[in-house]
């Protein structure tokens, strides 16, 4: 229920498609003569625009997303386990195309092959199902062998997750599957910006976990300043409104150990 209720909610609150509906029933007003109302509509979703546009509004939520948990400059010399949460591939064009097809979110994987190298030992996890609501047949850690492959990491060597639909069910489930014993040390992988829901999840579940943000967006201040990038910051403002909805929406499920989980003291 949590999982088709969070698919609808975003349809209709992702930025774009809200302004898509500004424009649509703005147009539709001045089709039936309502001049007033749909002069409003289409001018306030110009000025929306204009403003994502001009101030970078998703950077600034991404900023302080990705500065949560910090680089892992050092590591303990003994790691246990590496999991890293899918989302670094589309299994429908994989599967449809026959050619594994990554996304934006590929430093995930380089992030893994790096760490299989340097833990020999460590157990190598991938978590990750389907996260669409209407296509819940094909997996996605099931379609990246080719990948995994070409990057030289043993078949046999990485578990796999397969039944996972969101990132509290990544937690969950993995943790069903390997019942950490207090004292090991696992690694966390994902993007830097949803580290602290990851992180939030896990711990959640009872698995405290290291922290390994990869895959960063923003470079710095100088990504706050004003500007003209429409395109940009549109992507931008839809993965950071996204984070931070999920991040109190998570919390007040239960889903997750604080609004907005910080790195262990």
């Amino acid at each position: 229920m949590f999982f088709t209720a969070s698919k609808v909610f975003w349809m209709i609150a992702n930025p774009g498609n809200l302004l898509l509906i500004l424009f649509m029933i703005g147009m539709l007003a001045l089709i039936m003569r309502a001049w007033r109302f749909g002069r409003r509509l289409i001018g306030l979703a110009v000025v929306l625009s204009l403003m994502i546009a001009i101030v970078p509004i998703g950077n600034h939520l991404l900023y302080k997303l990705e500065n949560r948990f910090p680089v892992q400059v050092k590591l303990p010399e003994q790691i246990d386990g590496v999991i890293v949460l899918g989302g670094f591939s589309n299994q429908f064009v994989t599967k449809a195309r026959g050619q594994v097809a990554l996304n934006g979110a590929v430093e995930r994987l380089i992030a893994l092959v790096s760490l299989s190298k340097r833990y020999p030992r460590a157990k190598l996890v991938l978590t990750g199902g389907s996260g669409d609501l209407f296509r819940q047949n094909v997996k996605e850690v099931e379609t990246l062998g080719p990948v995994l492959n070409v990057f030289g990491l043993q078949k046999e060597r990485i578990v796999l997750e397969k039944n996972s639909r969101n990132t509290f069910e990544n937690a969950k489930f993995t943790y069903e599957k390997f019942k950490p014993k207090k004292g090991q040390n696992w690694l966390l992988v994902t993007s830097a910006f949803h580290m602290p829901r990851a992180v939030g999840s896990f711990r959640k579940v009872g698995w405290s976990v290291i922290p390994y943000p990869v895959d960063f967006n923003i470079e710095g201040k100088k990504d706050l300043e004003l500007g003209f990038n429409f395109i940009g910051g549109i992507g931008a403002l839809n993965k950071g409104m996204h984070e931070w909805i999920g991040l109190f929406v998570y919390r007040l499920m239960e889903r997750s150990e604080s609004i907005f989980p910080a790195p262990d003291k």
